[in-house]
């Protein structure tokens, strides 16, 4: 499984890094950068946490 980030959605509210601060970091101009997109099994609720809590619709998941 796959986290994506839509850059031209996203306006830097910062969810998805309180959800999983070891994948999402919001950068000082309000983008955020994913570090490890490719995630295991396990983090698939936290995944899913961050994507429907997006304000912006900015995240997707994709199998």
């Amino acid at each position: 499984m796959r986290i994506d980030v839509v850059l031209s959605r996203c306006t830097g509210h910062g969810i998805c890094e309180t959800i999983a601060e070891d994948v999402f970091e919001v950068q000082d101009d309000g983008t955020v950068v994913i570090s490890g997109a490719e995630r295991p099994e396990s983090d698939r609720d936290r995944m899913i946490r961050a994507v429907t809590q997006c304000p912006a619709a900015a995240l997707r998941l994709i199998d």
